[in-house]
């Protein structure tokens, strides 16, 4: 089921990543733009990466983030890969 959020782009939709707050109309996940956010890609770059992905999505997204760190966070940690399942030739690089 489709729930839309107080944010024009984002809503969850329990069959997309569980439920995981995505952008409207694509199954990107806010975090996915946060973890790009916080590895120091300005938010107007963003959209270089992720062209489907308008800037006005982008800040959307960041202000969702804003006001669900917690939620958020959450997320991001429980996607993490462990640093011990990556490879070495990556992690080091």
């Amino acid at each position: 089921m489709v729930q839309l959020t107080a944010h024009r782009y984002i809503i969850t939709d329990e069959r997309i990543l569980g439920g995981e707050p995505i952008i409207r109309g694509t199954r990107t996940p806010v975090r996915a733009i946060v973890e790009l956010w916080r590895q120091g890609i300005p938010p107007e770059s963003i959209p270089v990466r992720l062209p489907h992905l308008t800037l006005a999505q982008v800040f959307d997204a960041l202000s969702y983030y804003s006001d669900h760190q917690d939620e958020i966070n959450a997320y991001i940690e429980r996607n993490r890969i462990p640093d011990n399942l990556i490879d070495p030739l990556v992690r080091d690089s």
